[in-house]
């Protein structure tokens, strides 16, 4: 790859207090404005002419309700070395890992098409995706209270910093159903 800079990747996950992030496969709350949220992030782009990337594993992709997969408008990526490319929709692209799905997107097919790559879950993957020199933001919807949870975000590295959101994203706590909530963007620190 000559003079092409290396790709980077954002991160976006929704975490309660006990660092829980999924339960049996789904969200342990209902938050739609969060869901809207994520699903405005991932596909905004600058560029009317291009579309984004999401890269999950094979269970946080199997976890989206059927009707909702391959997430609409955005190019799906999953993780897994156990399924085959059958097993997915022709339109789903299949990695073996993180470096993998990268290179993939490093292509000069789809290089000029893909602006911004998202990680979207699981915990294996937000914690390869973290410690990776790809890594720029951890966008986090910091959820305020506890929920039971089988499955949790990594700790993260000393080398993300707070920074202010973009002009798209929500300021200050929120709330729906009665959980509270607010967004924040980290950056990684070099």
């Amino acid at each position: 790859m000559t003079g092409e800079k290396m790709l980077r990747f954002n991160l976006i996950v929704a975490v309660c207090e006990n660092f829980g992030i999924g339960l049996k496969g789904d969200l342990p709350w209902s938050i739609k404005s969060e869901l809207k949220y994520f699903s405005r992030t991932t596909k905004r782009t600058s560029d009317p002419c291009k579309s984004n990337a999401v890269i999950m594993g094979r269970r946080t992709y199997f976890g989206v309700p059927a009707s909702k997969r391959p997430l609409p408008e955005r190019l799906n990526i999953v993780l897994s070395t156990t399924l085959q490319p059958a097993d997915l929709p022709s339109d789903v692209v299949l990695c073996s890992n993180l470096e993998e799905a990268m290179k993939h997107l490093e292509t000069k097919a789809l290089r000029d098409e893909i602006e911004n790559v998202w990680i979207v879950g699981g915990s294996g993957v937000y914690k390869e995706a973290m410690a990776s020199p790809r890594c720029d933001r951890l966008y986090i919807t910091k959820i305020q209270q506890n929920f039971e949870c089988d499955t949790f975000f990594p700790s993260i590295p000393d080398s993300f910093r707070e920074v202010s959101p973009d002009a798209d994203t929500p300021l200050g706590v929120q709330e729906e159903n009665g959980i509270k909530y607010e967004y924040k963007v980290l950056k990684k620190i070099e």
